[in-house]
Order: C-alpha cells, then sequence, then structure tokens
C-alpha cells in the first residue's frame, strides 16, 4: 500500500501528544493473525479481504484512485496511445496480486494486446523507486508517485479509465473499539 496514502490517512493522529502511533508492515495473512489477536487495531491494504465466520473482519473503503499510466519526461513530445503503445513500450506492473493487476491484464485481454513487461514489483515503495529508473511506463494510482509527478521526476503519460486502486480499513470486531480509530473512520464516511 503506498506510503503516501497511508501518511495521508494518519494525517489527523501525526503530531498529537497524547498519541502513541505503531506502524507495522507485513504481509497481509500475518497482518491479519495480528489483528485477529488484537495486537494491531486496522490493517490498511489495497487487497479485497475475504470475509467468513472464523474472520469475521470489518472491512470500510477509505479511499480509491483512478490508475494512470507514467513516465520519465520525453523530449519528443509524442502523445502515448493507450493501448497500442504498450505493444512497444516496456510497462512496470503491480505484481500478479494486486486487484489493479488483474483488473489491467482484463483489459489488454479484451484489447488483444500483449505488453511489454519489463517489471512486476509487489511493494508500491518500490514500484514508485522502478518506476523513476524506467525507460517505459508503469501502472500505478497517482497517490504512489505524487512526489515525483509534483517535481517532474514522473509525468502522467496516459490515464487508464476504469481501472482504479481502492484503499481498505481492516478491522476485528471488537467490544470495546479504539475511538481514534473510529474517528478515523468517520472521517473516511466509513
Amino acid at each position: 500500500l503506498s506510503r503516501n496514502f497511508q501518511i495521508g490517512w494518519l494525517r489527523p493522529l501525526l503530531g498529537r501528544d497524547d498519541v502513541e502511533l505503531v506502524l507495522r508492515s507485513g504481509t497481509l495473512n500475518e497482518l491479519l493473525v495480528q489483528l485477529a489477536a488484537h495486537s494491531l487495531d486496522v490493517v490498511l491494504t489495497n487487497a479485497s479481504v475475504p470475509r467468513d465466520a472464523k474472520a469475521p473482519w470489518r472491512v470500510f473503503k477509505i479511499g480509491e484512485q483512478e490508475a494512470t499510466l507514467v513516465g520519465r519526461p520525453s523530449r519528443k513530445h509524442k502523445k502515448f496511445r493507450f493501448p497500442d503503445d504498450l505493444r512497444q513500450t516496456p510497462i512496470v506492473l503491480p505484481g500478479p496480486e494486486s486487484s489493479l493487476r488483474e483488473s489491467f491484464d482484463t483489459l489488454m485481454e479484451q484489447a488483444g494486446i500483449r505488453p511489454l513487461i519489463a517489471a512486476e514489483v509487489d511493494d508500491m515503495a518500490m514500484l514508485r523507486l522502478v518506476a523513476r529508473e524506467s525507460k517505459g511506463v508503469a501502472l500505478v494510482p497517482p497517490v504512489v508517485v505524487k512526489d515525483e509527478l509534483e517535481r517532474g521526476t514522473l509525468v502522467q503519460r496516459a490515464r487508464v479509465t476504469g481501472l482504479k486502486e481502492t484503499f481498505y480499513a481492516v478491522t476485528a470486531s471488537r467490544r470495546f473499539g479504539n475511538p481514534l480509530l473510529k474517528t478515523l473512520l468517520m472521517a473516511d464516511g466509513g
């Protein structure tokens, strides 16, 4: 999950003297185990989390952003033709487990295009770094490369209409929930 998105979501709590934040990273399964054991209050993810009787998660949609293709600025000023230019332009993609990637693969299949995959990256922070170094384009939600877009290190080459990254907050059912978490969820309409 994008660090920029996480910081934005946590911003109402940052800098408060009465709050101690403990942030942990891990695989979704590792984090859900900790959530079930009440070692965590919330797990932020961009993956859909299945709910069942053994794992009564409460899943809140806390954000959504349309995907875009970004790349380094080009001197050629040639307009990127999506999806056709993906036949010869290398692309950096989220890993195959990503819902964004799944939707992208379906879109390419429907268009009859086999993109030139330069890299597949599971971690959004690493995807951001690879996008900066790539000679092609990268499929990302803009929040992932927000700083690079603002500085001009990367530019939007094409919008990918209909492909969206969805962000979720997952909590476990508790008799007494964390009031700060409730504040964050209410701020997002959850």
